[in-house]
């Protein structure tokens, strides 16, 4: 198994990637995702065995609170604290090797060597689990009364989750 950064020439393989694990309420188009990997090419990493591309996660500086809509650009905020992770995929014939904790790790490895605090995301289909397994705590859901803006976008319920960072300071989120 390799990690490494992805690149523009690895588009084709996360649109694959995407179709074979999403349902089609997820599926975001090429040109948004050129347009991400475009403005945060260093949080981006792809997966690959010896039959190529088989996973990859893509994410983006951010600050706590701030949900990107499914479908929306990333707003990459050189100031921001923390680790938004967008897109997380694996394909269906490498599903359950440990690809998916593997690529988490590694962005958070990154996340805590780039000074960054906290990491977030929007968990949905059934991925909170996984999620909370790694460490991350709901914060809000779609099906709350307000939820944050952006969150109902997702096909319910999507969850709002935050994590702290090795080495922070932070003060647990609420």
């Amino acid at each position: 198994m390799r990690l490494r950064r992805l690149t523009a020439g690895d588009i084709a393989a996360v649109l694959a990637i995407q179709d074979a694990a999403y349902g089609s309420a997820f599926i975001e188009p090429e040109t948004v995702i050129r347009c991400r990997l475009a403005g945060a090419p260093d949080t981006a990493w792809l997966a690959e065995d010896g039959t190529g591309p088989c996973a990859y996660l893509v994410g983006y500086r951010s600050c706590l609170g701030k949900v990107t809509p499914l479908g929306g650009l990333f707003a990459d905020l050189p100031e921001g604290d923390c680790l938004y992770l967008h897109d997380l995929a694996v394909a269906p014939r490498t599903a359950g090797g440990g690809l998916g904790k593997l690529l988490v790790e590694h962005a958070l490895d990154y996340a805590v060597s780039a000074g960054l605090v906290r990491s977030a995301l929007v968990a949905v289909q059934d991925s909170r689990p996984f999620w909370e397994r790694r460490g991350y705590r709901v914060l809000a859901s779609s099906e709350d009364a307000m939820p944050p803006a952006n969150l109902t976008t997702y096909p319910s319920p999507a969850y709002y989750m935050q994590r702290d960072l090795p080495g922070s300071h932070a003060f647990p989120a609420r």
